[in-house]
């Protein structure tokens, strides 16, 4: 069957913002005089959503973690969020998709007001039909909540949609409401990581997902 509603992750799937969000963390780790990981663990920071990531790599107490949020979100909306980039190809992508009548929309981890912005800012906006993400106090913070959002805003029917991401919050919740999920590998999650959390399909690159997408 042909997917009419197609629901994006926004890191590590359309855009890479590994050095907005590394600059953001260790300014939040160096106003609470907390020691820099190493890269391994800041790469895990993208994709879940950052309170749990704060208190599960530094064991900190969910007053510690809310802070080291706080601290984060001072940086990022002033210098972060910008620097990012698009991958190669999505404008293009997103395009072919509104072009031959699908629906796109945003279901991302990051907080609404910073994803919308950021679509704003690449240009990409005006390809989706509805975006979810969390608030900034917490609310929808975890992605099964998100595509939540999405199916009760927009009526989307999940049999009719498809979820696509890196990370296994996305495989795991698409899987919550029995969307299929495709996992891409060119972003920040291995392809164990994506098949071992239900990926139904698999995309190495940008051109790869447009053909998966554009034949389904």
């Amino acid at each position: 069957m042909a997917f009419r509603n197609i629901l994006f992750d926004l890191d590590g799937t359309l855009t890479d913002p590994k050095e907005g969000i590394f600059n953001s963390i260790l300014y939040a780790l160096r106003e609470m005089q907390l020691d820099a990981p190493e890269e391994d663990q800041l790469l895990s920071f993208i994709g879940p959503p950052l309170f749990d990531s704060f208190k599960h790599h530094f064991s900190l107490t969910d007053e510690a973690a809310d802070e080291a949020v706080e601290l984060y979100r001072v940086y990022f909306p002033e210098k972060g969020m910008y620097e990012n980039r698009v991958y190669e190809g999505i404008p293009e992508l997103l395009n072919q998709l509104k072009t031959t009548g699908k629906k796109v929309y945003l279901a991302t981890s990051k907080p609404k007001v910073y994803a919308t912005e950021i679509l704003r800012h690449f240009g990409l906006l005006r390809f989706f039909d509805g975006i979810s993400g969390p608030e900034l106090d917490g609310t929808r913070n975890h992605k099964a909540e998100v595509i939540e959002f999405l199916i009760q805003v927009y009526g989307i029917v999940p049999e009719e949609s498809l979820m696509v991401g890196d990370r296994l919050h996305d495989m795991q919740g698409a899987a919550t409401h029995n969307i299929k999920a495709v996992g891409v590998t060119y972003g920040y999650g291995s392809s164990e990581e994506l098949r071992e959390n239900g990926a139904w399909k698999m995309a190495g690159s940008v051109e790869e997902l447009e053909k998966l997408l554009l034949e389904n």
